[in-house]
């Protein structure tokens, strides 16, 4: 295990070395790193090429206010926009203020739940701010400093449009130029029209909206490019028809592969739960232990979507991973990029620490840290406060501190080595808990039963 400082250390050497990162004007070149799945229309890539390296051009991608955050599921998405700022281009990120209310059906197998007003208002200063977050991290910690200014992030609200829009003009004048046979000929909508749920209107007329939208910041930005996940074809799509019939403008929308895991789950889930990018959500150090603990065999390919490194930093990183792949390099890599996009360098820093005090055994890693810094490491730990009574025993603590369900129980873990008190392992039952040995200069102790089951003390003397 490397040492705080040793990690901290690596880490300053690695952000020095963001001045190779990877950037070009021509967007299409990141297919080389997977990063589109489709082309639209798929006969486009010269007439894209050609554009991109022409002059600087205009991308939205969309994000609805389904949530509070943003996950690590929209990040491919987010780092795709990022790409395009670094080539020199324009980029809009699109809240559904009014979609919103509305609810995308794509990859969806049952209706979304309604969101009243002010939840939805809430969920787009949240998604505002992940965005601005990102975005301001990148180019401060990453962009590197020699290089040309970037164009500044726009983001946008589709409720500021459609607030003034009369309802009957707007079927009149937009919804006469979509024909039934193709829109039942989508994928999102023929998968819900067969299941036994069926599908709302509302979400059939879901991609009317997103189309608009396009036609919208093409008129406003000339926003010729849309980007969104493989399962945003179909919306895609419709806006290319829209725009073909009304403002007669050749425009063209790239979709993202749906990144999954070797076992076909989605990636951004970590027991079944989302990895958010709200801080107050998933710690900075969470979100980095799931970056860090990715598979040998997916690193090289995460490395290659969701990073700035070059192809051939790639290469040096998973050739120094063959050389010693007990150090996890290409996953500290990965990592430490990811957190310090999401979280900033204090965010990073803060996962490092929480990574030192978790797995080193020494407990001098938990010495110099406050109350706050220990709840907030331990996010979830049980937390309860005792009185340092003379005579407590560690079973007695054990139980007190409800590590455990029953004192059979606890007899059996503690004596089998499986119960610890600040990383140190406790075998004893009859032994004394003293101030000196077993509790920190914050007056707090932290219990472990087996590997990842912690419990904060609190002692009153």
């Amino acid at each position: 295990m490397k040492s705080l400082n040793g990690i901290i250390q690596f880490s300053k050497l690695w952000l020095v070395a963001q001045k190779r990162l990877y950037s070009t004007r021509n967007i299409l070149k990141l297919s080389e790193r997977g990063l589109y799945n489709d082309i639209f229309p798929n006969t486009a890539a010269s007439e894209i090429t050609n554009l991109l390296n022409k002059s600087p051009q205009c991308v939205y991608a969309g994000f609805d206010p389904t949530a509070s955050s943003l996950h690590v599921g929209n990040l491919l998405v987010i780092i795709n926009l990022l790409h395009w700022q670094r080539g020199g281009h324009n980029v809009i990120a699109l809240l559904g203020g009014a979609t919103g209310y509305i609810g995308d059906p794509s990859g969806r197998s049952t209706d979304r739940v309604a969101l009243q007003s002010g939840v939805i208002q809430e969920n787009i200063a949240s998604i505002k701010k992940n965005l601005e977050v990102v975005f301001e991290n990148h180019h401060k910690y990453i962009w590197p400093k020699h290089e040309d200014e970037l164009k500044p992030l726009r983001i946008v609200n589709n409720e500021t449009w459609y607030r003034d829009i009369n309802s009957i003009q707007f079927v009149s004048d937009i919804g006469r130029n979509f024909r039934m046979g193709t829109m039942l000929l989508k994928q999102s909508v023929q998968t819900r029209i067969n299941s036994q749920i069926g599908m709302s209107f509302t979400e059939f007329a879901y991609q009317i909206f997103q189309a608009y939208d396009w036609l919208h910041l093409l008129k406003e930005y000339d926003c010729r490019f849309q980007i969104g996940g493989s399962d945003q074809m179909g919306n895609i799509s419709a806006g290319h028809e829209l725009i073909s019939r009304t403002a007669k403008k050749n425009v063209y929308g790239l979709t993202l592969p749906l990144v999954t895991t070797e076992e076909g789950d989605k990636f951004g889930k970590s027991a079944g739960n989302a990895i958010w990018l709200d801080p107050q959500k998933t710690s900075p150090f969470s979100l980095y232990q799931y970056f860090v603990r990715t598979k040998d065999s997916e690193v090289e390919r995460l490395l290659k979507l969701f990073t700035f490194y070059s192809s051939g930093e790639i290469k040096d990183i998973m050739y120094k991973h063959k050389q010693h792949p007990e150090q996890r390099y290409p996953q500290t890599c990965l990592a430490d990029q990811l957190t310090t996009l999401v979280h900033g360098e204090e965010g990073l820093a803060k996962a490092l620490k929480t990574t030192d005090a978790i797995y080193s055994k020494d407990v001098k890693s938990l010495v110099g840290l406050s109350p706050d810094d220990l709840e907030q490491m331990f996010q979830g730990a049980p937390v309860v406060t005792l009185m340092l009574s003379p005579g407590i025993t560690i079973l007695e603590l054990g139980l007190k501190a409800k590590c455990f369900s029953t004192e059979s129980d606890a007899m059996r873990i503690i004596q089998a080595g499986g119960f610890y008190i600040n990383h140190q392992r406790m075998k004893k039952i009859d032994e004394i808990v003293t101030e000196s040995a077993h509790i920190l200069p914050n007056l707090m102790s932290l219990l472990r039963v087996g590997k990842r089951n912690y419990y904060i003390v609190k002692w009153q003397t």
